[in-house]
């Protein structure tokens, strides 16, 4: 794209003067800002059959039907006006259907109130044919807010609608291009996409899950998410009041020390006072750091999802993220549980990076700045062991945090924490397997050696062997099979997107 990248009023004017292109724009909650981009471009009337902004609350429960949960910024409440501005565009003109793209924009947004308490985010999305007569497409993305301006925030919708809108018609080829162009003309400072979400017959082999890692991979987000059913999650709502207990790894594979490092740190952190047993959260984070840079781009990507497949199917929500530091990560999640707990798991080698003060160097206050958001919000370390690194084989020592070594200033900060309740060592650990090394478990598995079949969970065991992930050899034929299970894996899981769609279009449609 680069020099080529056309302005916001560029964009509206392309799609005003297509004459393929036509449809209906509503918007609650912050103006009619995407609509007037394209006023103000000119030949409006080409595209737009209809404005609209239900801002009172009955009247929007009379055009779109009340929300069960009686909110009006939320994902459904998007949905709802897509399905019913894009019905009425085919039954009231019958006659443009065969020459026409139609589409319908709609957002709802909660931008700042006038004494800032709140947080500015919101709903859009585009339902649109790329053929007259064609199957709808749907595009669905929350935002959030960064501006402290509620005029500024409303600005930023209404380029971040031109550019969707766009980006819908005209890039839907290329899925990085596609992201990237959401951005024009905005910055991360200004607004962060942190879910997206797309259905149709144009979008059948694109993999939401590999769309909301581009997020975090190409810079419109810090962090993504997927539920233990492997769907795209939004932290918001996933994470809201939530006992939140944390891993983070390469998880190259997963192997029975993860297992029963998260298992011991669940054990202590559900028998926490402060916990509530039925209301806990277990993540397991990736930073994107953790993606493999190679030629191939595609492998690493669709390594990266292999990992997320094998965490989910253990049960866990998994989280990618950009944040290297863990008082970055913590404060993120900080956000979200309202002082409910937050446990972080660690082994040794990142307990000692936590109390490493260069690493806090770019802080004014360093390692102490950093340890007010680490351990100043209602957060606590589970330690696991590990063995000591005495090279006299035969005296290898159980190592924890009690016989860890540290410098004098280090130590006495540690004991710190540990007097304040802040950092615990793990007990019961099955110390058997801290043998276990997942870069020895990776070269096994290259190598065809049988031993690592022992280290990682059963159901770790058969994904690897199906599906010959981490190069676990296999044959071209194989391979080629796999790739085409992959295929049908994600247009199946296009279609259950769209068969939900329909299903709450029908539903929607009969209240």
């Amino acid at each position: 794209m680069g020099f080529n990248k056309l302005t916001t009023k560029e964009k509206a004017l392309k799609i005003n003067l297509d004459p393929n292109i036509y449809g209906s724009i509503a918007e609650i909650g912050a103006g009619q800002d995407v609509a007037a981009n394209f006023f103000k471009a000119g030949a409006a009337s080409g595209t737009i059959a209809k404005t609209m902004s239900a801002y009172d609350m009955a009247f929007s429960d009379a055009i779109y039907g009340p929300e069960p949960g009686g909110r009006y910024v939320c994902q459904s409440r998007v949905e709802r006006m897509l399905h019913k501005e894009f019905s009425l565009l085919g039954e009231r003109l019958p006659k443009r259907s065969d020459s026409t793209c139609f589409f319908a924009f709609a957002d709802t947004v909660e931008q700042l109130n006038f004494n800032r308490t709140n947080q500015g985010h919101g709903w859009l999305g585009l339902r649109f044919q790329t053929k007259p007569n064609g199957g709808a497409n749907e595009v669905v993305l929350h935002v959030e807010l960064k501006d402290n301006d509620p005029l500024l925030q409303q600005e930023t919708i209404g380029i971040l609608g031109v550019n969707l809108i766009y980006a819908c018609f005209y890039m839907t080829d290329n899925v990085d291009d596609f992201l990237s162009s959401l951005m024009d003309e905005l910055s991360i400072h200004k607004i962060i996409v942190n879910f997206v979400r797309v259905s149709g017959p144009d979008f059948l082999d694109v993999d939401n899950r590999l769309l909301s890692l581009l997020l975090v991979k190409n810079g419109l987000a810090k962090t993504t998410m997927f539920g233990p059913d492997g769907q795209v999650a939004l932290p918001q709502e996933f994470l809201y009041k939530k006992n939140i207990l944390v891993l983070r790894g390469r998880f190259r594979p997963i192997t029975k020390v993860n297992i029963d490092m998260m298992e011991r740190s669940y054990e202590h952190f559900k028998n926490d006072p402060e916990v509530d047993e039925n209301n806990i959260v277990t993540v397991a984070e990736l930073t994107l750091a953790n993606l493999r840079i190679s030629e191939d781009r595609k492998k690493d990507e669709s390594d990266f999802l292999d990992r997320i497949d094998m965490l989910c199917s253990l049960g866990y929500t998994v989280m990618i993220s950009k944040y290297q530091e863990y008082y970055r990560l913590t404060n993120y999640l900080s956000r979200f549980t309202r002082g409910r707990k937050i446990g972080v798991a660690v082994g040794m080698y990142n307990l000692e990076y936590i109390f490493t003060p260069k690493y806090y160097e770019h802080l004014k206050g360093g390692i102490l700045e950093a340890f007010g958001f680490l351990f100043g919000r209602n957060i606590k370390l589970y330690v696991y062991p590990s063995l000591s690194r005495d090279h006299d084989h035969n005296k290898q020592t159980v190592l924890t945090s009690k016989n860890m070594i540290m410098d004098k200033e280090i130590r006495s900060l540690f004991n710190a924490m540990v007097d304040a309740n802040k950092v615990e060592d793990l007990s019961n650990c099955d110390t058997e397997n801290l043998n276990i090394i997942s870069d020895k478990v990776l070269q096994m598995i290259k190598e065809n050696n049988s031993a690592w079949e022992s280290m990682v969970p059963q159901v770790v065991v058969d994904q690897i062997k199906q599906y010959c992930l981490f190069d676990y050899p296999c044959t071209v034929e194989q391979k080629i099979e796999i790739e085409k299970s992959r295929k049908e894996s994600t247009r199946q899981r296009q279609r259950e997107v769209m068969k939900r769609d329909y299903d709450e279009q029908k539903t929607s449609s009969s209240e």
